[in-house]
């Protein structure tokens, strides 16, 4: 009898290991349409089809999602909307470049950087692998993720976002920590509010590539809705210092010219810097919150989400510059 134990449980490992390694393999056919485009050496992206809002034909995927690669190893840097769209970026990975993922970092709690976190939970549970962000992007997560999985959910289809599920970080990066991948070295800058509450950048400065998350944007106007327009033209200011030849963030920008800056990082100083000066017009104008609706800015028109935003934006700015126009003093207004 004790034989014929060991024989059956024998037989029931042997498949459940052919399970398991079935389930694991990564489906190569579908992986290798991942259009992965270099930034420098190491450095890929997958950027959105089109400049556009999250919608059922894109399913979310409305902002890049990028690694970086040294031989085995990979690094996820916002890994997407959903668990669908992060099994391509991991079955890419092993296919395209023959690695597997050490680490999946979140640089902001928006739903579409963030839920893709799920695809990974089994190398999380397994020890091989950590999820990294700050811890206010962690507390911000707890508190949003369950509605913003709802809310996406429900505009590109239960389909699109079939799997996916909340998967919370699992360490807080501290600032001033570098990650080590290959001759990469990404360095943490002290997080901080601007496009939300815990913003996070990474700087390598060997490649001068910065990872911004949503800092910076183009062609796709900025959404302050955890933010402010002044601590994230701060936000700005830092990363420009740095004098990054290129950034990823909610777009992927190279200079074009040695000294100058990425021109995304440009186009979303100028954004929050007009829109700061139009709202102060404002108030010098004797106009008052509820007028706020009447502040176009037309070279921006043509932004996607202009139409959805542009009036919440001008609300929240001011609202944020009500105390700053008090402060200026009688003889300037």
């Amino acid at each position: 009898m004790n034989g014929l134990c060991r024989v059956v449980g024998a037989v029931v490992l042997a498949l459940l290991a052919g399970c398991s390694s079935t389930a694991s393999k990564p489906d190569c056919s579908a992986a290798n349409a991942v259009p992965w485009q270099a930034v420098v050496p190491g450095v890929w992206v997958w950027s959105p089809d089109a400049v556009g809002e999250i919608s059922a034909a894109n399913a979310g995927h409305v902002v890049p999602t990028s690694v970086v690669v040294s031989g085995t190893e990979a690094m996820v840097i916002d890994p997407g909307p959903s668990h669908r769209h992060g099994l391509r970026v991991r079955d890419s990975l092993a296919c395209r470049f023959g690695a597997q993922v050490r680490w999946v970092i979140n640089t902001h709690a928006h739903a579409e950087n963030v839920l893709a976190n799920s695809a990974f939970a089994d190398r999380l549970a397994a020890g091989q692998l950590e999820i990294l962000s700050s811890e206010g992007t962690r507390s911000a997560m707890e508190q949003r993720c369950p509605a913003c999985l709802a809310s996406l959910s429900d505009r590109v289809g239960g389909g699109a976002m079939a799997g996916t599920r909340i998967v919370l970080p699992s360490r807080a990066l501290q600032a001033g920590e570098v990650l080590h991948i290959g001759p990469h070295r990404l360095r943490v800058l002290p997080p901080a509010p601007g496009h939300t509450e815990s913003d996070l950048v990474l700087w390598d400065e060997t490649s001068r590539v910065v990872w911004a998350g949503g800092l910076v944007v183009e062609q796709r106007l900025p959404e302050l809705a955890q933010g402010g327009v002044d601590a994230w033209l701060r936000a700005l200011d830092r990363i420009a210092s740095l004098q990054p030849g290129h950034v990823i963030g909610n777009a992927v920008s190279s200079s074009v010219k040695d000294a100058s800056l990425p021109p995304a990082m440009l186009a979303t100083r100028a954004y929050l810097a007009e829109l700061r000066a139009r709202v102060l017009k404002a108030m010098d104008e004797g106009r008052h919150a509820g007028e706020s609706a009447a502040i176009d800015m037309p070279a921006y028109r043509d932004w996607a989400g202009y139409a959805e935003r542009q009036g919440f934006n001008v609300q929240r700015a001011w609202r944020e510059m009500e105390p700053v126009w008090m402060e200026r003093g009688p003889t300037t207004r």
